[in-house]
This record gives C-alpha cells, sequence and structure tokens, in this order.
C-alpha cells in the first residue's frame, strides 16, 4: 500500500508525515548546557539542587536559567541531589561560666569581623567519630578558622578561635557568639578569647540552636554536600575531606543565598573594592 494511501487511512497530513521521518539537527548548545549542568551536579559530589545549579550557571558562566528549566533538564538527565538529613550535637551538661545573648540573633553585620559564631559537630569516622569546630565570620558566611580533633574539648575551639584570630590579621572588637557547650564555657576558652583584643563573648540560650543558626547551616551544608554517608576511614582522610571542601568549595565556589548566591570570598572581595573605589 502507499503512503499517500496509508496517510489518507489514518487520517494523518502528509506534510507532517513527511516531516516527522526527517533527520531533526542536534542542538548543540543545549548540549553544552546539560554538559555543563552534569560537570556542575559531578563537582559538588552530586548533592547540588536547581538554586546552585542556576546560581553557578550565572555567576561563572553568565548563562541564565531559570529553577523550573535547570530542574526540567536534571530530571532529564537522571541527576537528583542526594543531601540527607542532619544530625544534632550532644553537649555535655557540666556547669561552667556562660555569657549573656548579645548577638540576639542579629545574624546581619554591615562589614567583616564584626561579628564571629563557632560550634562543634562530629564526623563519623570507622574508629568511632572526630570533632570539627569552626568559626564563622557573619558578613559574608565565611569560614575564617577551624580545626579537628579526636576530643570535643577546649584545645580544639582555642585552636580555631586562634587560627580566625591570626588569618584576619588581629581584628579588634569582634563579637563572638557560642552555644554554651564546656569547650567555650571553659577557663581556658575565656582566656583564650581575653588574650584577641577587645573580643566579647556572646552564647546562645540553653538548648536553642537557633541561636547561632548560620553555623549550624554550615555544618548541615558539609554533612549533606560532601560527607559520604558512611563518613570516613580516619582521621586523617576526614580533616583532608574538610580541608577541601572548606577551601576548595565553600568558601570560592559555593553560592550562598544570604550572599545573594556569591560564594563567600566573591562577597567580601566586592566590599573591599568597594570601600577602595569610595576612598573609605
Amino acid at each position: 500500500m502507499s503512503k499517500r494511501k496509508l496517510c489518507d487511512l489514518f487520517g494523518v497530513v502528509r506534510s507532517s508525515y513527511y516531516y516527522g521521518i526527517q533527520t531533526k539537527p542536534i542542538d548543540i548548545e543545549h548540549v553544552k548546557l546539560k554538559a555543563l549542568i552534569r560537570l556542575i551536579f559531578n563537582d559538588s559530589k552530586q548533592s547540588a539542587g536547581t538554586r546552585t545549579i542556576v546560581a553557578i550557571l550565572w555567576n561563572e558562566h553568565r548563562i541564565r536559567l531559570t529553577r523550573y528549566l535547570a530542574g526540567n533538564l536534571m530530571k532529564s538527565m537522571g541527576l537528583k541531589s542526594c543531601q540527607e538529613k542532619t544530625h544534632k550535637y550532644k553537649h555535655a551538661d557540666q556547669m561552667h561560666k556562660t555569657h549573656d545573648n548579645l548577638l540576639d540573633r542579629n545574624f546581619r553585620p554591615t562589614a567583616p569581623n564584626q561579628v564571629w559564631t563557632g560550634d562543634v559537630t562530629y564526623v563519623r569516622i570507622k574508629s568511632g567519630w572526630c570533632y570539627l569546630a569552626v568559626v564563622l565570620d557573619l558578613f559574608a558566611r565565611r569560614v575564617v578558622g577551624f580545626s579537628v580533633s579526636d576530643s570535643p574539648d577546649s584545645v580544639l575551639t582555642i585552636k580555631a578561635l586562634q587560627m580566625a584570630y591570626q588569618t584576619r590579621l588581629k581584628p579588634s572588637g569582634v563579637l563572638f557568639h557560642s552555644d554554651q557547650g564546656t569547650h567555650y564555657t571553659s577557663k581556658a576558652y575565656t582566656e583564650s578569647v581575653s588574650s584577641c583584643e577587645g573580643m566579647k563573648q556572646s552564647m546562645s540560650r540553653k538548648g536553642n540552636c537557633w541561636d547561632n543558626a548560620p553555623t549550624e547551616r554550615f555544618f548541615r551544608s558539609f554533612k549533606t554536600e560532601w560527607m559520604p554517608k558512611g563518613g570516613y576511614e580516619d582521621i586523617f582522610e576526614a580533616k583532608s575531606a574538610i580541608t577541601d571542601y572548606i577551601w576548595g568549595s565553600y568558601q570560592s565556589v559555593r553560592p550562598h543565598s544570604f550572599n545573594d548566591y556569591l560564594p563567600p570570598a566573591e562577597k567580601e572581595r566586592r566590599y573591599f573594592n568597594q570601600i577602595l573605589l569610595s576612598g573609605v
């Protein structure tokens, strides 16, 4: 039977039939876009969602894409964020000297080195746990100090604080906020804070993690975006992975919603450039 009769029999317009069997040209730009999305997704260790994909495409490649379109492209490629739920860190109940909540959830300082926050979390390793302490500058949510140890004590938190104080060139008058964990209320930690010029301590209300939400958010990002579900082989592998995440991804690549989807280092860079241009 001829094609003409077949088209008449099934009610198909012949022009539509011939159009349908033609070889379609490959959209090279569409292929490139999908390849770029897959690269970003794989670089994030398969944790990036549509917000992160869209932000990196714009910040680094000047490609404008909606979350809806990004989601459809990711779905067509079988890409699904592997982020998982976080765990809460339990603090000891020993009584040490505490401080008032001077920060009072004012999480938006107007410049770097005005407010730092600190916290400790556990990281799973094959033999049990190791512990990560960080110091975060709230202006751009930048990690300015961190330390890893097999014990969640004051030595750990002091190392993170001293790293922050030295790398930020010993700023004066910083407000340091933390929870009421014994590694922050101890005499040794208080003395370390006192050694930093003009630094004041502020503490969350007991049992209220929202008083230190930005730091908790950092830990959640690390554990859901970077840390394998089974943890690490040992503390040395954990240290290496944490360092890679902070310096190789979080500070300079990963977009942060608080920074209008700029990485922390880029937000600070633009702030200091503006200061130079204004002659202040």
